[in-house]
C-alpha cells in the first residue's frame, strides 16, 4: 500500500479531511496515493505534520521502519481510559528491543512530575513481569489506563505517583483478580518535550 495513503487511513483521515489539511485539492491526494505524482517539498512538510509521520515514511526512504507507534495518550493521575488509535511514530533511537515489544504514549496529568510532565512521551516495553519500583503502564479495570511506580508484594499491586500530593492506590489480590489490574509494560525511555 502507498505510505501517504497507509498513514492517511492509520489516522482515520478521508482523503478530503488530510487534503484540508494540507491546504490541497482532494485529488492531489488521491494522486499522490496513486503514485501518479508526488507532493512538493512544502506539501511534503504540511503532510509529515498532518499526519505526524516523518517524510521518509512517507516517501517510503524509512526501509520500512515506522519506529514505534505512539498509541495515544496515558494518564498521569487518576486512571482513564486507554487508546489504541495510532497518533504517530517515534524514532527507534537505537533501543536494542524488538520493534513489536515497543509502544509509546503521551503522558497527561501531574502525577508523576517532576520527572514526567503533560506531552511527554514514554516509550514502553510490552512485558507483564517487572521488578519492584519500575516505572510501569497499568491497565485498571478493562480500558484505564495509568503510569505509575509498580510494586509487587504477595499478590497486592501499589501504584506510587512521583508527585507527593498523590496518594498511593492500593489493589489486593482479590482487586487485581476482580477489576482486573494488570501490568503491561515497563517504561525504558522519556521523551520530554520543552
Amino acid at each position: 500500500m502507498n505510505p501517504i495513503k497507509e498513514c492517511r487511513i492509520e489516522r482515520g483521515l478521508s482523503q478530503q479531511s488530510l487534503a484540508d489539511l494540507v491546504g490541497v485539492h482532494q485529488t492531489a491526494v488521491s494522486q499522490w496515493e496513486k503514485g501518479r505524482t508526488a507532493p512538493d517539498k512544502q506539501s511534503l512538510l504540511r503532510l509529515s505534520a498532518a499526519l505526524g509521520v516523518s517524510a521518509d515514511r512517507l516517501l517510503g526512504a524509512d526501509g520500512g521502519e515506522r519506529g514505534i507507534p505512539v498509541l495515544g495518550y496515558v494518564r498521569a493521575g487518576a486512571p482513564n481510559e486507554a487508546s489504541q488509535q495510532i497518533m504517530g511514530y517515534e524514532s527507534r533511537g537505537g533501543l536494542g528491543f524488538p520493534s513489536e515489544e515497543l509502544f509509546a504514549l503521551r503522558i497527561r496529568g501531574d502525577s508523576m512530575e517532576p520527572r514526567f510532565a503533560e506531552g511527554d512521551t514514554v516509550i514502553v516495553r510490552r512485558t507483564d513481569e517487572v521488578k519492584n519500583g519500575s516505572i510501569c503502564v497499568v491497565l485498571v479495570g478493562p480500558a484505564e489506563a495509568t503510569v505509575k511506580k509498580a510494586d509487587i508484594h504477595n499478590g497486592i499491586i501499589t501504584l506510587t505517583a512521583l508527585n507527593p500530593a498523590y496518594e498511593p492506590l492500593v489493589f489486593t489480590p482479590e482487586q487485581v483478580e476482580s477489576l482486573p489490574v494488570k501490568i503491561i509494560g515497563r517504561v525504558i525511555e522519556l521523551r520530554a518535550r520543552f
